[in-house]
């Protein structure tokens, strides 16, 4: 699992969608982009469904995720 604590496009209030991962500033939870990338979407798509999700968090996110698993030792 991954761990976010450090991407910078998102975070985590437990009041807001119960305690999830979502892009900052959002109500929009990072694991809305992961089922919808899964489902056959584009990022296009998904900043279109989601407007209050910037590029750049998307970019942030999957940077961040690429970078996670190439790192060979993980928490």
């Amino acid at each position: 699992m991954t761990d976010w604590n450090e991407c910078p496009a998102v975070e985590r209030n437990p009041r807001k969608i119960s305690g999830a991962w979502t892009f900052t500033g959002t109500r929009v939870p990072v694991y809305a982009l992961f089922e919808n990338l899964e489902s056959g979407a584009t990022v296009k798509q998904f900043l279109e469904w989601f407007p209050e999700v910037r590029e750049w968090h998307v970019a942030a996110v999957l940077n961040y995720e690429v970078e996670y698993f190439k790192t060979p030792t993980r928490p």
